[in-house]
């Protein structure tokens, strides 16, 4: 056949025409089923066929458009139809149309699936760049396990411990770094085998494990730093020294690690990491002992650090971080029932007062004067000022924002603030109970109780003998409106532990469940036990409210203003006292209470 002959039937029989058609349809019906296919959750075998047979098709819709003609009597060979006869001209112009409108479909199509792609990019774009920074975030995230003593003596616990609290505190200075606290890390003991479980529950990506071993005035001290997750040995070290050069081991092995981590160090945080709080080697170890104890928190074993603090100031008066730690243990005293407010409070005040004025950036000096300002003094612009000051020296010290947020924040109604730094206090110390528990406790005043009893109720999981977590979550449940459910739970907590915080709140409960008889014998015993003891009239006002004696309520709480501010720090914002609030007396209270608020 003639060359030109060929292409002038190639275009005479529509072939062209149909080429154009069959690619125009084929790559509709591909998109289609790529579209459709995933949508309907069909297997991807389906997309495959469908291209596979709209490929194979394409030559044969070539033959048949050559091979076949349409004529009014039906389909015939091409040959068989003379070119006169031959209405292929009509048929091409309907291909025309047909191709026009299918590729306005493609373009459609085409247009929709790129601006629905660029939509998606441009939706998705701004939380691309958390996940690469979370991932650094965690990265920089430590826990240092407690170190094991290695020495003969076991008597020297103490001074592992202290080694393990030393490099944490100086870690927890650099703001770059998530420094998980020593209350969480406690849990574990030393070289443990799961470290990646660990290090899931802590909510970090890297271990520090150590041991300390003491012979007379000679100290080894093995670390290693492990990522958990990796399992891969990042550094590891031994040092042996003299006990006059730990403090230079526990610079050094918090500068390795923040250096290992690629943590970026200011140049007063450089400064922290390096200080030596003390020249006297004696001083030390009674620092040691006395923050050993005071990690026990009990009311005699507070008593017992606070000596220890004292002998250390006495062997070196310009030991700062010994008046911090005596500032600790008087605060917390009397919130264990072991004293009096009166009496301990101003000794810690003077104690967190000496800490500053001897070094400026004590946190935890900081942090307990803004405590005391708080709950003594309600002077809550200066306590603002010493909890931020505190939180800006040393971020990662879950104590100062506990503390900001349980009392401060709280007692202001200032609720979000209070839960976001309750919530912080928690990531850097997630195994703590109290901190867990106190959590709830600003969730309950803030009148969420479902997220409180909730919240509570993962405190338990750690702890079911936690009888603070169990009366806390009883008033969650009680002020939501169950009272028989509440009741129960203030019963489990006199169960373990009968202290005057639970008597008060079944003794409020009893009565307004209408128990008059057992609310009565609960209210003559905490009146007894106060003649010999310690019992906060705040108590005292809950039963009388429960009682209905709304007078003898408020004379308890008048006489919380003559000795103990620190319950009335919630006078605003108690759901215990809303029975009050519309009562003169109580209102005159209030005003009278926060007249010296600053």
């Amino acid at each position: 056949m003639d060359p030109g002959n060929f292409f002038a039937e190639l275009k005479r029989r529509n072939v062209y025409k149909v080429a154009v058609a069959y690619a125009v349809v084929g790559w509709l019906v591909m998109q289609v089923a790529a579209t459709v296919v995933p949508a309907l959750h069909l297997s991807d075998t389906i997309t495959s066929a469908v291209v596979v047979l709209t490929l194979l098709g394409f030559p044969i819709a070539l033959i048949l458009a050559w091979a076949f003609e349409l004529t009014p009597e039906g389909i015939k060979r091409a040959e068989d139809v003379p070119p006169n006869e031959s209405i292929t001209r009509k048929t091409g112009r309907k291909l025309t149309a047909v191709i026009v409108m299918v590729a306005l479909i493609a373009a459609g199509l085409f247009a929709f699936q790129f601006l629905r792609g660029k939509s998606a990019a441009t939706a998705t774009a701004p939380a691309q760049p958390p996940v690469p920074a979370a991932a650094a975030a965690l990265e920089k995230s430590i826990a240092v396990l407690p170190f094991e003593n290695l020495s003969d003596e076991k008597s020297n616990a103490y001074f592992a411990e202290g080694i393990q609290d030393e490099i944490l505190t100086r870690l927890a200075k650099v703001a770059d770094l998530k420094v998980i606290s020593r209350t969480s890390t406690q849990r574990f003991k030393s070289a443990p085998s799961d470290l990646r479980e660990i290090a899931r529950q802590l909510g970090v990506a890297n271990i520090l494990e150590g041991s300390v071993q003491r012979t007379g005035d000679q100290v080894r001290v093995n670390v290693q730093l492990i990522n958990a997750f990796t399992d891969a040995h990042l550094w590891a070290e031994i040092y042996d020294r003299k006990l006059t050069d730990i403090f230079a081991v526990e610079s050094e092995i918090a500068k390795t690690i923040a250096d290992t981590l690629q943590a970026q160090l200011s140049r007063s945080e450089k400064i922290a990491i390096a200080k030596r709080p003390t020249v006297n080697a004696a001083a030390y170890e009674l620092y040691l002992k006395g923050r050993y104890f005071w990690n026990k928190r009990t009311g005699d074993d507070l008593k017992t650090a606070l000596d220890y603090f004292i002998q250390a100031v006495a062997a070196d008066p310009n030991y700062a971080a010994a008046y911090a730690g005596q500032a600790d243990a008087a605060l917390l005293i009397p919130i264990y029932s072991a004293g009096k407010p009166e009496e301990y409070f101003p000794k810690a005040k003077a104690a967190a007062r000496r800490a500053i004025e001897l070094d400026d950036s004590s946190a935890e000096g900081h942090t307990a004067l803004g405590q005391l300002l708080c709950v003594e003094d309600l002077n809550f612009r200066e306590s603002a000022r010493e909890f931020e000051r505190a939180i800006e020296l040393n971020p990662n010290y879950a104590t100062a924002h506990h503390w900001f947020s349980n009392g401060l924040l709280v007692a202001q109604g200032r609720f979000d603030e209070a839960i976001r730094e309750a919530r912080r206090a928690v990531e850097l110390d997630p195994l703590s109970l109290i901190i867990n528990a106190d959590l709830g406790s600003t969730l309950m005043v803030a009148r969420r109780y479902d997220e409180a009893i909730a919240q509570l109720r993962r405190t338990l999981a750690l702890d079911n003998n936690f009888a603070y977590a169990h009366w806390n979550l009883g008033l969650a449940i009680y002020l939501k409106g169950d009272r028989p459910a509440g009741i129960a739970e203030f019963e489990k907590a006199r169960a373990i532990n009968p202290s005057p915080d639970v008597l008060g709140l079944l003794g409020r409960a009893y009565a307004e469940a209408g128990r008059k008889e057992e609310a009565l014998q609960i209210l003559k015993q905490l009146n007894e036990t106060a003649e010999h003891g310690y019992v906060r009239h705040f108590l005292l006002a809950l039963i009388s409210i429960g009682l209905g004696d709304k007078a003898s309520a408020i004379k308890s709480l008048e006489e919380n203003y003559h000795h103990d501010n620190g319950d009335l720090l919630w006078l605003k914002v108690d759901p215990l006292l809303d029975p009050l609030r519309d009562d003169p007396r109580f209102k005159v209270l209030v005003a009278k209470v926060f007249a010296e608020e600053k």
